[in-house]
């Protein structure tokens, strides 16, 4: 079976999120339980970290995976979705996992798989275990895919579990209350396991204080260890400075630009202070050069990541009313003469809390991912419209992007955002 093949049996067969939505969504841990035992339960031959939140979860493993990287452990790195290639899934030491290794795992255990029927996600989570045990990675951060109690990643028993923050996002599956969807965030806190929860939020602290007691889990919170504050940006990145709770500061360079970052921060310093205590020494050295080089070491994208420059082109796949939010306060920090918005969601996203945050003094590009959960950019300049926002539909992000940039001054910026599979079908991304 070739690797093209592999994939495509995957896609075919199996149901997948990204493209079905909660059709998908294969309820309890039964399946990943059983395949895990298939395979000789590989989650259990290496030390994990689990990472879950509504969002900077993906920024927050990767900064764990790059200073765990320059410490000098070989390190798995699992995240979801992917944007270019499935195996950006999957990595070691920022390197993704060979083509041949995914064809040969589904080929080797497709008459299982079949049998099994489970999810895409399920498979995929699998493979990650068994690729990375395989490999004898000394540790390896896992992403949550969604929510957390009932995600088919919950079958690790990690060193630590993080918990960067809780938001609107998935409520149909989720619940319809913060409160709701912080305690199936709050379903990875495990017995006896250190947790550290990245943000503070008066209507949800108490269901992780909750858990952590049941659990007999050590919990900080970040914003009570260290203060992180904006130094601004240098052509290395942007400039953090860390105060601690003893008054001890110190300033850190981020290679990802976005201002929002400093949400991440807290809870990933703090994290890895707890691990140095629970027994794995890493330098300041180690973490300096993990937050400085953390999108070479593990090829991160769509961060706010800026394509190009007069004009300025900047996309990232915030997708929910809490990273919109933190995306269009960052704008208003920013020079520019005009303002240039690209933007495309899904159908079956709640965009009640979402639409509103977008700003009147922009124009707009609407345009839809290729994929059967798309929702049609028609559809969406219509439902912007009863908001009083107008602008042009396209066919897909890329034919939105040129013409964007035909009408751009080089003192404009043109923001890319909404979706991530918007983000994933970008040419030169």
């Amino acid at each position: 079976m070739t690797y093209s093949e592999a994939i495509g049996y995957l896609y075919a067969q199996l149901p997948v999120f990204h493209r079905v939505g909660a059709k998908a969504l294969k309820p309890g841990l039964e399946n990943t339980i059983r395949l895990c035992e298939y395979l000789g339960n590989p989650q259990e031959k290496f030390k994990t970290i689990h990472v879950g939140g509504t969002n900077g979860k993906g920024s927050s493993s990767h900064l764990l995976a790059a200073v765990l990287q320059s410490a000098g452990y070989r390190t798995g790195l699992y995240t979801s979705p992917h944007l270019k290639s499935f195996t950006e899934r999957i990595r070691i030491d920022g390197f993704p996992i060979p083509e041949e290794e995914v064809a040969d795992f589904v080929g080797q255990h497709k008459a299982f798989i079949e049998d099994l029927s489970p999810s895409f996600f399920e498979v995929t989570v699998g493979l990650a275990f068994d690729y990375f045990a395989r490999q004898k990675v000394d540790i390896a951060i896992i992403e949550v895919g969604l929510g957390g109690r009932l995600d088919s990643t919950n079958v690790i028993s990690p060193i630590l579990s993080l918990i960067t923050n809780i938001g609107w996002d998935h409520s149909d599956i989720l619940g319809d209350s913060l409160e709701k969807i912080a305690y199936e965030k709050a379903g990875i806190i495990k017995a006896e396991t250190p947790v550290v929860i990245s943000e503070r939020n008066p209507e949800v602290d108490f269901v992780f204080l909750e858990k952590a007691k049941d659990c007999d889990a050590p919990i900080r919170f970040g914003p009570d260890a260290l203060e992180v504050a904006d130094g601004g940006l240098t052509s290395e990145g942007r400039i953090l400075r860390v105060t601690t709770r003893e008054g001890k500061s110190s300033d850190l360079t981020i290679g990802l630009l976005g201002e929002y970052q400093l949400k991440n921060v807290g809870g990933v310093l703090t994290a890895l202070k707890m691990l140095e205590k629970s027994g794995l020494p890493i330098s300041d050295a180690a973490v300096e050069n993990g937050f400085k080089n953390v999108v070479r070491l593990t090829g991160l994208k769509g961060r706010w990541q800026i394509l190009q420059h007069h004009p300025t082109v900047i996309c990232d796949t915030a997708h929910n009313e809490p990273g919109l939010r933190s995306i269009f306060q960052s704008l208003t920090k920013q020079q520019f003469k005009n303002l240039h918005i690209i933007t495309g969601f899904v159908k079956d996203k709640d965009l009640t809390r979402v639409l509103v945050l977008f700003p009147f003094n922009a124009t707009y590009y609407f345009c839809e991912p290729t994929i059967p959960r798309a929702l049609p950019s028609g559809e969406l300049a219509g439902l912007f419209n009863q908001n009083g926002i107008f602008g042009k539909v396209y066919s897909d992000v890329n034919e939105a992007l040129s013409e964007a940039k035909r009408l751009a001054g080089p003192e404009d910026i043109i923001l890319i955002t909404g979706s991530t599979y918007v983000i994933a079908e970008i040419n030169h991304l």
